[in-house]
């Protein structure tokens, strides 16, 4: 398997260089996540040399409302929890804890706060590679089904260099069982639906947090 290659400019890891000292899975996440962010922006400039321009934009959260079936994979869950728990503060913290606490599949992702991802930086791989091209979304549109043609295809050679990245989560360390492992689909086997998750749960998580650290 060979590491994927981008011509495109330059993307930026997302780094906690003093959690990554004593979390060993954070930096596996964080260099799993700066691939697959390689891979999309390798994408969004090939699509932009065919003049197709991406409709993304701050602001947009069309899919954090439609969209039903995100993929979590354990070690995405991992770093979601972590990161809720003890790196979202403010009045964002108190927002997020309520909406947890409240929680149902038919209010969008619950993660989505005034129009904006609140746990941007450790949004799973899906939500990464989810980009549509030529026109914004329609209220309600979910353009994977009506126009399947202007949503961005799945980088799959990042995410698989991603898989090969976070495996040793999994005790998996040998780098020839790592590629047997992914090409054979075992990854997608521990996948877990966003929406199913028990976010009640993670805000009690938030609640033990705080009080351990008034």
């Amino acid at each position: 398997m060979k590491k994927p290659r981008s011509k495109t400019h330059k993307t930026n890891r997302f780094s906690l260089a003093e959690d990554e000292k004593h979390l060993p899975w954070l930096s596996m996440l964080l260099d799993a996540y700066h691939i697959v962010d390689k891979g999309v922006s390798a994408s969004i400039e090939a699509e932009r040399k065919k003049h197709r321009k991406l409709a993304c934009a701050k602001g947009c959260s069309s899919c954090c409302v439609t969209h039903q079936d995100i993929p979590l994979y354990p070690l995405e869950l991992q770093g979601l929890i972590w990161y809720v728990t003890e790196k979202i503060s403010g009045s964002e913290r108190e927002v997020l804890k309520n909406k947890l606490h409240s929680f149902s599949r038919d209010r969008g992702c619950p993660f989505l706060i005034e129009q904006a991802c609140s746990i941007h930086p450790m949004r799973p791989m899906a939500c990464r590679q989810f980009n549509v091209f030529v026109t914004s979304c329609k209220e309600g549109e979910d353009p994977f089904h009506t126009r399947r043609h202007d949503v961005m295809d799945p980088v799959k050679k990042h995410v698989d260099q991603a898989f090969f990245i976070m495996l040793p989560y999994h005790g998996i360390e040998k780098g020839s069982d790592r590629i047997k492992f992914i090409e054979a689909g075992e990854m997608h086997k521990m996948v877990r639906e966003l929406h199913s998750c028990n976010w009640k749960a993670l805000a009690e998580k938030m609640e033990e947090y705080d009080k351990k650290n008034v």
